[in-house]
């Protein structure tokens, strides 16, 4: 089954055209700076010529129709009509505690995704934007929303659980929700694909390591804990966002700085984690560079980060009462040996052992093992796809089918 993925930012649109019976990416893309003076303009079909072009994007309904137009296009060769497109997924960042599967979009889902709006501020506006605009553009294909919250669901009460009064938790659902859930799915099921341990005896800590970052402790094939919480914010230092913090430091900052609460959100969101900490740059390629070149500032940014990765690792052990395998992902985790290094360095009670070799020459795209063969905890690293799991799901549910991924 052919389907369109969707995972819309503020300013952007992200794409892929996925070919599920042998899951292949036909086609892939990316429209930034939507509504500036000009937007970036990418396409990537894996059998043709790569594009990149600059025109004016006002809004996302434009993005998805200048993504159809291409797809369209007889000399590109993709699809000839939008009926060959069988089913749209969509990311969706929250689903509070309504969704605890994906969902087939109706005014119902609309409403939930709407209702979910203060819990996800950065994603979930985007997400509905992005899943109206592609109703419009493709009125008469099933479309889906996958939530990154979903594979959480799991989460015991003691974990899930805050130290408030419980009336908070049944008025306002105020609980650890979890994130980036396809993409700590999509990895420990590679991982036990290559394990010969049943899923039910393997103790899994995966690692998804990016501008925005997570831990998952997964638990014979369960998430039993996540380094995120009630939002995305909480846990480890990232990109822009703080992580876990005091929450007397809220009160402390709003009485010296006299912050109104807009500007205090955007403190903790969008100018703290790895920015805030260098006062150079979020991107973690950039802050290892100027650390080389003797920055103190960005090098104590990195050693922050990975002080964090490796409190919650040391956490998730004692919570899973052992562990099988860490897995490092996503685009910190993937590409940067340096960081893996520095976050299982010291991990010595574990029984890892770390191979310098491995890990400073892994192959791109495909899973490696950068520990020794005779480490007690295997660390791998496990390219992510979570636009793969989002098409799959995608196509069960537009199929009416009622098995879940999630299982």
């Amino acid at each position: 089954m052919l389907v369109l993925v969707i995972n819309c930012g503020s300013s952007s649109v992200k794409y892929n055209l996925i070919e599920t019976e042998d899951k292949s990416d036909v086609c892939k893309g990316i429209i930034e700076r939507i509504g500036a003076v000009t937007a970036i303009v990418k396409h990537e079909p894996t059998n043709g010529k790569k594009t990149k072009d600059s025109r004016t994007i006002n809004n996302h309904v434009d993005a998805l129709n200048e993504i159809l137009s291409y797809l369209l296009n007889a000399d590109n060769g993709i699809i000839n009509s939008p009926d060959d497109i069988k089913a749209v997924g969509h990311r969706v960042v929250h689903g509070g505690e309504d969704f605890k599967d994906s969902a087939l979009v109706d005014e119902s889902v609309l409403e939930a995704i709407e209702q979910a709006f203060d819990l996800a501020p950065l994603h979930n506006p985007p997400n509905l934007k992005g899943i109206q605009a592609a109703r419009e553009a493709l009125p008469n294909i099933p479309h889906v929303a996958v939530f990154d919250t979903a594979f959480h669901h799991s989460l015991p009460a003691k974990a899930y659980l805050y130290g408030l009064p419980h009336r908070l938790y049944r008025r306002y659902k105020i609980r650890k929700y979890g994130f980036h859930g396809t993409s700590h799915y999509y990895v420990s099921r590679q991982y036990y694909q290559m394990t010969e341990k049943p899923v039910k005896e393997t103790k899994v800590i995966s690692c998804h390591l990016g501008n925005g970052a997570s831990i998952a402790a997964i638990d014979g094939g369960k998430s039993v804990d996540c380094s995120m919480g009630f939002t995305p914010l909480s846990g480890l230092v990232m990109g822009t966002r703080c992580g876990d913090i005091d929450p007397s430091i809220l009160f402390y900052l709003v009485e010296k700085e006299e912050l109104p609460l807009n500007s205090l959100h955007a403190l903790l969101n969008r100018h703290s984690g790895l920015l805030g900490l260098s006062g150079y740059g979020s991107d973690m390629r950039d802050l290892i560079v100027e650390a080389e070149n003797g920055d103190r500032r960005c090098q104590r940014a990195i050693d922050v980060f990975c002080h964090r990765v490796k409190q919650y690792i040391g956490s998730y052990v004692a919570t899973m009462n052992g562990c099988d395998s860490i897995i490092f992902t996503a685009g910190i985790g993937e590409n940067s040996a340096y960081i893996r290094k520095k976050c299982v360095r010291e991990l010595d009670y574990l029984g890892i052992k770390l191979d310098e070799e491995r890990n400073n020459n892994i192959k791109r795209g495909e899973i490696n093992r950068i520990s020794t063969d005779n480490s007690r905890v295997e660390v791998l690293v496990v390219p992510t796809n979570e636009e793969l799991v989002i098409a799959i799901d995608a196509a069960k549910i537009a199929s009416a089918s009622k098995q879940s991924p999630w299982i």
